[in-house]
């Protein structure tokens, strides 16, 4: 069996109908110097609400919920329910601010814990890029 990991939420997403905030906690603000100079950063959270023993235990779910799509491999899709629920969302930044970021949107839930936010880098993007016909 694979080794136990800790992670520690180092924010929350706030996800309102009028704005998207990620709150860094202050132990954590120094890591946001310098970001403002980014347009865009990945950030990765904790999805919470799937957090549940057969949530992780769903290895093949159909895509986007469509019972239309094949039943596909969860690593092949961007399903909620996996072994270790861990989403990532490239998001455009509005502001940085002393204790967190605005960005435009975000696929999380509000409340969502923040597990690391990364800068993006364009060259990040190498192509082409393959899909399925599903997606």
């Amino acid at each position: 069996m694979a080794e136990a990991f800790t992670i520690h939420s180092i924010g929350v997403i706030h996800n309102t109908d009028d704005e998207v905030r990620i709150e860094i906690y202050p132990p954590y603000t120094a890591g946001l110097l310098g970001l403002a100079q980014f347009s865009h950063i990945y950030v990765l959270y904790w999805l919470h609400l799937n957090d549940t023993p057969e949530a992780r235990g769903i290895l093949q779910v159909q895509p986007r919920k469509n019972p239309a799509n094949p039943l596909t491999g969860v690593f092949a899709t961007h399903s909620p329910r996996r072994p270790n629920p861990i989403a990532l969302s490239r998001c455009r930044i509005r502001e940085v601010t002393l204790d967190g970021i605005l960005v435009d949107q975000i696929d999380a839930l509000d409340g969502s814990p923040v597990i690391d936010i990364k800068s993006f880098f364009p060259h990040d993007d190498k192509g082409p890029v393959k899909v399925p016909d599903w997606q």
